[in-house]
């Protein structure tokens, strides 16, 4: 059985090589232990049983952690407008979109407060085609 466990890894290593989306990761793990647990015992069922349970687990217990610190969310040339001044080129309130200058581009913007043509404002995010904004604060 130890071939069958060290044949299983290879591939499982070489599917997740080539896919790089945390597809097989845990699997691996389990199939170590199962090859660990060949040289144990022979009962297969017992080997394939601990694979499947500990690739299991390990998925549902470890996969959105291992994700938020693997899978890096990659900005965009439009990302790197937020946190940057603007300048308020048409009134903008609650219930009424107004417009921003940031960066040399006009933007359709939205913010809680108030803003008057003329105040400088912070970009905070980009929703859609509209950023949300503040009054800037020194």
């Amino acid at each position: 059985m130890f071939y069958f466990w060290l044949v299983l890894i290879i591939l499982l290593g070489f599917i997740e090589a080539i896919t790089v989306n945390l597809v097989s990761i845990w699997f691996i793990i389990s199939g170590l232990l199962a090859l660990i647990l060949s040289f144990l015992t022979d009962n297969f069922i017992f080997q394939f049983g601990v694979f499947v349970i500990i690739g299991i687990l390990l998925m549902l217990t470890t996969r959105k952690s291992l994700e938020k610190k693997l899978v890096k969310k990659e900005k965009t040339n439009l990302d790197r407008i937020i946190g940057m001044k603007g300048v308020v080129t048409e009134k903008i309130d609650e219930l009424t979109i107004g417009e921003v200058k940031v960066d040399g581009k006009h933007w359709s913007a939205t913010s809680k407060e108030p803003l008057e043509k003329g105040e400088v404002v912070k970009i905070l995010k980009i929703n859609g085609v509209k950023v949300d904004v503040k009054r800037w604060e020194e």
